[in-house]
């Protein structure tokens, strides 16, 4: 990407009060959060994923019957 995507005043007071939030967390607290999150990250990739070939039909639709 050449240019840096621009977010939001809305957008960046999330992180400006995100940051403030982590911030105040034990190490322990911010750790077990960053875990939680990656596995959030993950989950949101694998279903984007698997979104993606269905719409693009690489992948068949599934039969419930």
């Amino acid at each position: 990407m050449s240019q840096p995507i621009e977010l939001s005043l809305e957008q960046q007071f999330s992180i400006r009060s995100f940051e403030t939030q982590v911030e105040r967390m034990s190490r322990e607290q911010a750790q077990d959060f960053l875990v939680k999150l990656y596995q959030q990250m993950v989950v949101r990739e694998a279903t984007y994923k698997q979104l993606l070939k269905h719409q693009w039909g690489l992948e068949p639709i599934p039969n419930f019957e």
